[in-house]
């Protein structure tokens, strides 16, 4: 009899010809790369520091591409759109101490996006670890700590042969669902020491799948089927599993309207008689969503966001599909269904019922025309022509990636992505500076489309160097930045709420003149011209800029009781 613990895999004949007779002058460093290598990888991100030197040695005796940006919170950020746009883990290489701890809000945001980002920081010497003070440069008492409450998983490597353990681990747990940030961390003399093991040739780290239990979808189906005013809440889990089909496929059967979350932009389609688009920063459509008997809300955990600043209270049965077992009913009571996105979609298609309902999409135009009239009535006509120009300015299906900035918040409602996974933006963690090093990581990742970063003033100042990576690489990304002389949302903020502003007015530098500092093109716009000159700017390889000064206004928020 043969039991699956008695298999065991023989090596090739190229396997054991590395293993016999390893290249000379390996080190733990290509221990390292040769185990990204062999999980897929192909580009790394990151910074190099005097004790991570051991593996950006061994960087020149692979085959990876390595893209270096100039601060390890952007390298962070980039690391999160490739993984985002590719559904791999990226790989995010880093120096102890001040380097590591300078990537924490990169990795809280993939954490909040489930971006599967695969960060390797080096440590001190192994002598140092475990809490003793020995006064190595970036000492740190617990530098695994620091990430522990914003990573997936740690890892800790002490000697050269746990290495591609812990990076398989490390991989698979990126890429289990829901995705994210994990850190393996590895001390300087185990990266510089002479490599004594054989080359590392493949790497086995199949991701977990995670199929919902049937009893569940069957209750949720036959609540779905026999529904009378069923609609369904996609969030970002959706894009995450690549599952915009089967919840077009559902909401069709089922004749369900369709909103999508800030993170889920592009779920469904935006033009769908089903769609009522984004519009949840909208009393409308939260009192739409609350009317439902049956709501299903898929990959996401009805947040802050998601639930209109937590006015929002369901009075019908709540049906949510997570992965995030932490999520499940957090914020609503619910049947909860711990499962991927594309499994439960597929198990609700497999057996739901077709569901007529005459007067579902009715019931979306009239919806969508109660927020078009709520938006004309504030005079907003310079935000809407801005967006406007900025859709007709971007090619269909070129991603774009959003900072935290006004324009961004009318386009996590208003903005067609027309696509799905081609929008993205901060709101996760909601840090400033990440739409410019993220738009680069996504131009890392795919080089045939043109790539648009939006930023305001205050968050490009967040990530202006990184104009030196884009010209370096020569990547392909427009960066649009509209410039208001200040944290423009702040401003807001603390004039509604104290009657004036404070700290938030920024001296402007000239951004054309900084962009062609770095030999990166700039142009300044204007409303009227934005258009043209955005999408002259994107049909132009390679990186460039474009400024708007604009003072944008933010339209009036529902959840604080107005309309």
């Amino acid at each position: 009899m043969t039991h699956d613990h008695d298999l065991v895999l023989r090596p090739t004949p190229a396997q054991k010809e590395a293993a016999l007779n390893p290249p000379p002058g390996r080190i733990g460093g290509d221990l390292v790369v040769e185990t990204l290598a062999g999980l897929g990888a192909t580009t790394v991100f990151g910074l190099p520091g005097q004790h991570a030197l051991g593996m950006f040695d061994a960087l020149r005796r692979s085959d990876l591409r390595y893209v270096g940006l100039r601060v390890e919170n952007n390298a962070g950020f980039a690391a999160d759109a490739y993984g985002r746009i590719t559904g791999e883990a990226a790989p995010l290489l880093l120096s102890t101490g001040p380097g590591a701890l300078t990537s924490l809000a990169a990795l809280q945001e993939a954490a909040a996006a489930s971006a599967p980002v695969l960060a390797i920081g080096s440590q001190v010497p192994t002598a140092g670890l475990g809490g003793g003070r020995h006064g190595y440069l970036h000492e740190l008492p617990d530098q695994a700590a620091a990430f522990r409450g914003v990573v997936k998983s740690v890892h800790t490597v002490r000697t050269q042969s746990q290495i591609p353990s812990a990076i398989a681990a490390a991989w698979k747990s990126a890429l289990t669902v829901p995705h994210g940030p994990v850190w393996v961390e590895i001390p300087q003399d185990v990266l510089l020491a002479e490599a004594r093991l054989p080359v590392v040739t493949a790497m086995d780290a199949t991701p977990e799948e995670l199929p919902p239990r049937p009893e569940l979808t069957a209750l949720a189906a036959e609540s779905l089927s026999t529904a009378a005013r069923p609609a369904i809440i996609a969030g970002g889990g959706v894009v995450r599993a690549d599952a915009s089909g089967k919840l077009l496929a559902l909401a069709e059967r089922l004749n369900a309207p369709v909103v999508t979350t800030f993170g889920g932009k592009g779920a469904f389609p935006w033009e769908h008689p089903l769609s009522l688009q984004s519009w949840l920063e909208d009393r409308h459509t939260t009192d739409f969503l609350e009317d439902a008997d049956v709501l299903l809300v898929v990959g996401s955990g009805l947040g802050e966001l998601s639930s209109n600043y937590h006015t929002f209270r369901p009075r019908g049965r709540v049906i949510q599909i997570e992965a995030d077992a932490g999520k499940l009913e957090s914020n609503h009571p619910a049947l909860g269904i711990h499962a991927d996105a594309r499994f439960a979609l597929q198990a609700l298609l497999e057996t739901v019922e077709d569901r007529a309902d005459e007067g579902a999409e009715q019931r979306v135009r009239e919806l969508l025309a109660k927020v078009r009239d709520r938006i004309a009535a504030q005079e907003l006509t310079l935000e809407q022509d801005v967006l406007a120009a900025v859709r007709r300015a971007l090619p269909a299906h070129a991603p774009s990636f959003w900072d935290m900035t006004i324009l961004a918040y009318w386009a996590w409602s208003a903005f067609d992505p027309r696509g799905a996974n081609t929008m993205h933006s901060a709101q996760g963690a909601g840090g400033l500076g990440y739409g410019f090093p993220a738009a680069l990581g996504a131009a890392a990742a795919d080089p045939t489309r043109p790539v648009l970063a939006v930023s305001g003033d205050g968050g490009a100042l967040y990530s202006i160097a990184e104009l030196a990576t884009a010209r370096q690489y020569d990547l392909n990304v427009t960066w649009l930045i509209v410039d208001d002389g200040g944290y423009g949302i702040l401003r807001e903020y603390m004039t509604d709420a104290f009657g004036r502003p404070t700290a938030t007015e920024l001296t402007r530098p000239d951004y054309v003149a900084l962009a062609e500092s770095f030999g990166v093109p700039g142009v300044r716009t204007s409303p009227e011209t934005l258009e043209a000159d955005l999408a002259k700017s994107l049909a132009e390889p390679g990186p460039s800029v474009v400024v708007l000064p604009a003072v944008l206004r933010m339209f009036a928020p529902t959840h604080l009781g107005g309309n």
